[in-house]
């Protein structure tokens, strides 16, 4: 049996999935089990921050596989506390944290600490979470329904729950407030939906205005934060401080993760929330080990220089392809090509893939890169030049 019908006949068929078979990586490079290698300009949606087989990373975990890799969350964990202490030193945030293992989970965590906030800190209680359109937020129940992307709300796993609803634009935001409002749940820059970003000025308007309401600003960071954008979180690059933040992706560096971090730190008490798994050993060296690596780019400058390497040569393809591509999106390393329609995004991405560079699709017909945050500038080099194979006959 290959392993494609291994797959199809014993994994539930959910994903599109492309049958190349990966079995190494170095940087930013994978190797196929025939030898080719592929430029990864994906990095396992967002979560490669650091590449495949980073000897930091590697070091770390195998230290602790040597340890410790799981015990409960009844006792203290090391890794754990340190690295909270890490993540918001390294965010500037008053905070706390509670760990989970995905980006989603975070979310509902997020969900949870604002309904309970809600709840206790009012006299009539506030539950309604509003979020925009375009936006992912995941895939539970909860978080399917305050994704805004109507395709995601399928009749199949209704009834959702109440309390959600989404809105066109910041500006809609202020229109669809009411006394039952707790929560706006944004990304600053929408992934999924398109990898578009916000301006400056109108987040940092709304987070005042919903300051000054006492509505909570949840600011999922899933996608943008561990440096993704430039910056520690894109919410500092917006020089904005949200009442709660949500990670995940990055901070692992392929070993799963999720953060959500809360200036509000007495609202959950013992017994409001639990993960067997999140934040154990294993994962919170991992994000250590994570955060060492990209806190000395980010110091020293080279992130800035490899940020801006790559934004020069995505900016040369839009220009020279502008038939294609109608104009270049996105921030840092979470970036885009808005292709003129669905089906040149589709063949854009079945060309890449043949011309062994590894790309992804977004909303609103967005070719999307997401290159590791170490990709070196003779992968970024090698990466476009087989895009640039890829496309021209397109």
């Amino acid at each position: 049996m290959t392993l494609e019908e291994l797959d199809k006949k014993y994994v539930l068929q959910t994903y599109n999935r492309n049958y190349t078979n990966f079995v190494k990586g170095e940087g930013s490079t994978l190797f196929a089990e025939n030898g080719d290698d592929y430029i990864d300009f994906a990095s396992g949606i967002a979560v490669n921050s650091v590449g495949h087989n980073n000897p930091t990373l590697v070091k770390a975990l195998q230290e602790q596989v040597e340890k410790i890799i799981h015990i409960s969350n009844l006792q203290v964990i090391e890794p754990q506390a340190k690295l909270a202490e890490k993540i918001c030193t390294l965010a500037n945030y008053d905070g706390a944290i509670f760990f989970a293992n995905s980006g989603a989970e975070a979310n509902e965590g997020a969900i949870k600490i604002a309904r309970k906030y809600g709840e206790t800190k009012f006299e009539k209680k506030r539950y309604k979470v509003i979020t925009l359109e375009h936006s992912f937020h995941g895939r539970t129940i909860t978080t399917v329904k305050a994704t805004g992307q109507e395709s995601f709300h399928s009749p199949n796993f209704s009834p959702y729950p109440a309390g959600f609803s989404y809105v066109d634009g910041l500006d809609a935001v202020y229109e669809n407030l009411d006394d039952e409002t707790v929560a706006v749940m944004i990304e600053l820059v929408q992934g999924e939906g398109g990898v578009q970003p916000f301006e400056k000025e109108a987040i940092q308007k709304l987070a005042q205005y919903l300051k000054e309401r006492e509505v909570l600003l949840i600011v999922d960071e899933v996608q943008t934060g561990i440096y993704r954008t430039g910056a520690m979180l894109a919410s500092n690059m917006y020089e904005i401080e949200p009442d709660i933040i949500t990670m995940a992706k990055g901070l692992g560096g392929g070993v799963p993760i999720g953060a959500v971090m809360t200036k509000h730190k007495d609202v959950l008490v013992a017994g409001d929330h639990g993960s067997t798994f999140g934040g154990n050993y294993l994962s919170t060296r991992a994000g250590l080990a994570v955060l060492e690596v990209l806190s000395d780019m980010y110091e020293s400058g080279k992130l800035t220089e490899t940020l801006a390497y790559f934004t020069v040569k995505l900016k040369e393809i839009q220009k020279k392809y502008s038939h294609l591509f109608t104009q270049e999106v996105g921030l840092g390393l979470m970036r885009g090509l808005r292709a003129k329609d669905n089906d040149t995004m589709k063949a854009v991405l079945t060309k890449a893939m043949e011309k062994r560079v590894i790309v992804l699709s977004a909303g609103r017909n967005t070719v999307r890169f997401l290159p590791s945050l170490t990709i070196t500038a003779s992968e970024i080099d090698e990466g476009f030049k087989r895009f640039e194979e890829a496309i021209t006959s397109l």
